[in-house]
């Protein structure tokens, strides 16, 4: 993460660019017909173009005119009260304004029209960049700006369907700001991929991509307005009594994101369980390999897949499970039994993005009782182990295990469980509204004159429902930075990006973690947009009487303030958690 950032925690030195140079990738354009990959893509713009024109005339906005009639009509010059009102909100309201009078129906629409009509002018735009973007795909590229490439085109792919999602099945406020959090994310994540791209691939990308992040900007801001959204004001009252972080065994609810069977397939034990594939590297399941487990099964499946993964090491080149492979349950024979492992790292000349050992981006993803490991080292610098940007994702009694960059929590609603996390720098990323609870959070042995973060949390925009919460977790040092502790500083987070949101709750906190808390990312950035919080933590490295004085950081004083971050409030959005039979503590304590 964060492709300008060096290994010895230089983060915020900026990278000089030598001028374009169109034919700087390797590099002229092929004349071979389009690839199959590239025809879907035209049909798949096609189709999204009818898509979004019936649904922004007829399913959502209840229009006053027909479609046709406003084509007949002139675009006014200057914009309506409606879209003035609407636009008076967002972050980028000319272009708001410019957008809006740019589409059909807008003009006569009234304010809770616009708000879906934001959306849809939105999805235009992406669904346009994705055709426009997938005409290069036969250009050479050296295997930097491929990958950068691939990851713009993947992150497009996703976003175009969150948008329509956000259209045609939102269930709450809370999904559509998910969906659009997600969305902005995306488009950061592809933009920073091509930070250190230069040539005739960047300069068409760039084309494609501009303005696309201020239009999703605008988009959260209006349904963050349209429906109330009052972030996370506190309300300080007197502090209470630290109560037992653990509930008793029948105090333990199911939270409530999958159905009634993944919560006993959660509990039981991995012998009566019948799973649908098997995988055995011996020979003795269903496949040899997790990529032809995934593969067989149908895309935007409905029913829990489950597919166990015998003892076993387990590298295979870049396994993903994609968008479009939705509710599967990996399970494993138990943390450093089953391992998913790889050595792919930004050394490699790809994104960090591609190093992950192990994605999943198809919703209701699920992962119990198994290793993924990234083993490229320290040197290596950024490098993967899991990377999750799937919604209503649940990582159960895992182990992640790497060095930088560990665990990327990239985008959508993630909750982590009786897992441990190793790592060095930065080493719990991303921009998911994701919980850890009751997980173990390791600090290893850097590389000399280096800084252990433990997080580093990019939310960009002030309207993503995102951050990163560690509620009732242990945060512990390895053997081998124990016995270094006095050399190598060790810090909960850093601001990755303008509104970094981190906070620490009823956490056991060691003494190698430095009495200042947390540490600059580069000078004095963010450091009053940021919001990191701490919430009545013990042990000997949680005392907050020297911690930084940052205008973003806050110790909390208020259960009301804190418990924002929970389970219930901070990612239940549609009620999904209960389901998936993980135990967890739905507030702050019982």
């Amino acid at each position: 993460m964060g492709y300008d950032r060096l290994g010895s925690n230089e983060a915020g030195s900026s990278r000089h660019e030598p001028p374009l140079n169109l034919h700087d990738d390797a590099t002229s354009r092929s004349t071979s017909s389009p690839t199959p990959r590239l025809k879907k893509l035209l049909l798949l713009f096609s189709l999204i173009f009818l898509v979004a024109s019936a649904v922004s005339v007829a399913v959502r906005f209840g229009l006053r005119t027909s479609a046709s009639d406003e084509s007949n009509a002139p675009i006014r010059s200057k914009p309506t009260i409606a879209i003035s009102r609407t636009c008076s909100k967002t972050r980028y309201p000319t272009l708001c304004v410019d957008s809006l009078l740019g589409f059909p129906g807008a003009v006569t629409a009234g304010e809770r029209d616009l708000v879906h009509i934001s959306v849809n002018v939105t999805l235009h735009r992406f669904g346009k960049a994705l055709y426009l973007s997938s005409e290069i795909s036969n250009v050479a590229m050296n295997p930097h700006v491929r990958s950068a490439y691939l990851d713009c085109i993947e992150l497009l792919d996703d976003s175009v369907d969150q948008l329509a999602r956000s259209l045609t099945t939102p269930e709450s406020t809370q999904d559509v700001l998910t969906w659009l959090s997600a969305a902005l994310t995306n488009q950061d994540t592809c933009t920073e991929g091509l930070a250190d791209v230069r040539g005739y691939v960047k300069y068409k990308m760039e084309q494609q991509l501009r303005d696309l992040a201020k239009l999703v900007s605008n988009c959260l801001a209006i349904y963050a307005a349209a429906g109330g959204n009052r972030d996370f004001y506190g309300i300080p009252i007197q502090n209470r009594r630290r109560r037992m972080l653990e509930a008793p065994e029948h105090a333990h609810r199911f939270p409530k994101w999958l159905n009634r069977r993944d919560r006993v397939l959660l509990n039981m034990p991995v012998a009566a369980i019948q799973a649908d594939i098997v995988v055995a590297k011996d020979g003795n399941g269903t496949y040899k390999t997790i990529a032809e487990a995934i593969k067989s099964v149908p895309d935007y499946n409905t029913r829990r897949t489950i597919i166990y993964v015998k003892a076993g090491r387990y590298e295979e080149d870049y396994l993903k499970v994609g968008r479009k492979k939705t509710n599967l349950m990996f399970i494993g024979d138990g943390k450093g039994i089953t391992i998913i492992s790889g050595g792919k790292s930004v050394a490699d000349n790809i994104t960090t993005f591609r190093t992950a050992s192990f994605a999943a981006s198809g919703s209701g993803f699920i992962a119990r009782d198994m290793t993924f490991e990234n083993w490229a080292g320290p040197s290596k610098h950024q490098a993967v182990a899991l990377r999750v940007g799937a919604d209503h994702a649940v990582v159960y009694r895992c182990n992640i295990i790497g060095y930088q960059d560990t665990l990327y929590v990239h985008s959508q609603r993630q909750f982590f469980r009786e897992c441990d996390i190793y790592g060095t720098v930065d080493f719990i990323f991303g921009n998911a509204a994701v919980v850890f609870q009751n997980c173990s959070i390791f600090a290893r042995k850097p590389m000399a004159f280096q800084k252990n973060t433990i997080t580093a949390q990019n939310r960009k925009d002030p309207n993503q429902n995102t951050g990163i919460s560690i509620h009732a977790c242990r945060i512990l040092a390895t053997s081998d930075l124990e016995a270094s502790k006095g050399i190598f500083s060790t810090y909960l987070g850093r601001p990755w990006k303008l509104y970094s949101r981190t906070v620490f709750l009823l956490s056991y906190i060691g003494d190698h973690v430095h009495p200042r808390g947390w540490l600059e990312w580069n000078a004095t950035f963010a450091l009053d947009t940021l919001y990191y919080g701490e919430y009545m933590n013990y042990g000997p490295g949680s005392a907050v009487g020297q911690r930084v004085k940052w205008p973003g950081y806050r110790v909390i004083n208020s259960t009301v303030e804190a418990s924002k971050f929970t389970v219930a409030q901070f990612i239940f959005g549609s009620s999904w958690l209960p389901s998936t039979g993980v135990a967890y503590l739905a507030g702050l304590s019982v």
